[in-house]
């Protein structure tokens, strides 16, 4: 193939360019392999040093009781019943039910009021809707220790002090991030789909259970493991409101196995450890479990949104 500085004609030179080619990219349209495999390697690296603090508790917690803080990961001497003298020491049992109890009861009812009011500002179209959802953003930036002392004073006055309701009941009026996540999903749904079925005579919660729930079950996954995980963790609200050790969640439990056993107690570290793996193997587990439907819901949210 040729070119020519200008047309050809009489008295006209012609001169051979070669053409310009593109350089040449992959067939299948991915990175260079060295690309590749430096990303692979610095995932790896970025977990290895994210497993390291696990791999240590769960080491540290198969060794004896004068070996705990030994430098190394490797639990040697192998002292496995320390995991049984956990279970004996405490109801961790009882409090892991009421772990579960209790995230599942928060995560459901965050999400599901959450997902209504996100649906009320994605769908509805009246005057002061920007003002209103800003509104709710800026409770966001309220921290926790302005609204405790009123909100236990509500639930003392309700007669809920000592009762798990106060773990979860909060979050039946929604929360603001997940309510913010879950609107932007919601307005990337085609708006004619809706206004379709109106014309089929679909009342309002119609469109929600049967079109738009349907639609966005991976963004209400992120918004149930998000707040499942909070729950989990959480120990300012079982500090706050449980009184009976029969009520703990396992956070709660956690912090009397320190009391007792590790600062200014009898010092049993082992069994400090062992039941902080007790507490975290759950989380990892789900995670697992949901890992799939949860990385979609991540993933098509961020591209949606």
């Amino acid at each position: 193939m040729t070119t020519t500085t200008r047309p050809a004609g009489v008295g006209t030179v012609v001169v051979p360019v070669p053409a310009t080619r593109p350089a040449p990219r992959p067939e299948d349209g991915r990175r260079p392999r060295w690309q590749r495999v430096l990303f692979v390697l610095a995932l790896l690296a970025a977990a290895v040093v994210f497993l390291l603090p696990f791999v240590w508790l769960v080491g540290a917690s198969l060794r004896p009781r004068e070996y705990v803080f030994a430098p190394g990961f490797l639990p040697v001497p192998f002292a496995p019943d320390n995991y049984a003298q956990a279970w004996q020491a405490m109801p961790l049992l009882t409090w892991l039910f009421n772990s579960l109890v209790v995230g599942v009861a928060a995560a459901a009812t965050a999400t599901l009021s959450s997902a209504w009011v996100a649906f009320g500002f994605a769908y509805f179209r009246f005057p002061g809707r920007n003002l209103l959802f800003g509104l709710v953003l800026a409770t966001m930036m309220l921290p926790f220790a302005v609204t405790m002392i009123p909100t236990y004073l509500i639930w003392n006055r309700l007669g809920l002090v000592d009762t798990q309701v106060p773990l979860w009941a909060g979050n039946l009026f929604g929360s603001a991030f997940y309510i913010f996540l879950l609107r932007q999903f919601f307005l990337s749904l085609p708006r004619e789909y809706f206004e379709a079925a109106r014309v089929d005579g679909a009342s309002y919660p119609q469109l929600f259970w049967r079109m738009a729930f349907p639609l966005v079950r991976p963004a209400l996954l992120v918004a149930f493991v998000f707040e499942f995980k909070a729950s989990w963790t959480d120990l300012v609200k079982p500090l706050i409101y449980l009184r009976n050790e029969q009520l703990y969640t396992l956070p709660r439990g956690l912090k009397v196995i320190l009391d007792r056993f590790g600062y200014g107690g009898e010092q049993q570290w082992e069994i400090v450890l062992a039941g902080s793996v007790i507490a975290t193997v759950p989380m990892i587990v789900l995670f697992f479990l949901a890992q799939r439907h949860f990385v979609e819901g991540i993933a098509t949210t961020g591209r949606k949104g």
